[in-house]
């Protein structure tokens, strides 16, 4: 199992078709974000105050977009953490396996997009920091 660090993490520019009729921002499979895409979910109606992630995976990469409103996320390898706020749709956060995630500080309206590489599979989630951190001393 490759052992990532939050350095393989990155913020991608998307690109943008400006209209005066409103712009488009295209999502292509392994041409915009580096994996094909097996599914699609997004987050909205968040509490103020509520986390959601708290997890990491063992093979899905991701690509999270602030679609609407913004909200950060927290990335953690196991030995360095970082932070990036995510608050426009026309970039979004590549997010590589085995990166514990946390997204935090919704704002009101915010609506939290996500490509992954992977149909679900709860055996794929690790969903413990502890047992994370196990994993990746391992490797």
């Amino acid at each position: 199992m490759m052992t990532n660090s939050i350095n393989n993490c990155s913020v991608i520019n998307l690109r943008k078709i400006e209209n005066a009729k409103g712009n488009l921002t295209p999502v292509e499979n392994a041409v915009d974000i580096p994996f094909s895409v097996e599914r699609v979910y997004y987050l909205y109606d968040v509490p103020g105050g509520e986390t959601r992630g708290g997890h990491a995976h063992k093979i899905l990469e991701q690509f999270i977009v602030a679609v609407a409103g913004s909200f950060d996320v927290i990335l953690d390898d196991g030995i360095n953490r970082k932070t990036i706020k995510l608050n426009r749709s026309s970039y979004g956060l590549y997010v590589p396996k085995m990166i514990w995630r946390e997204i935090v500080n919704f704002s009101t309206g915010a609506i939290c997009l996500v490509l992954a590489s992977e149909k679900y599979d709860e055996k794929e989630y690790i969903r413990n920091f502890d047992e994370f951190q196990k994993i990746r001393q391992m490797n």
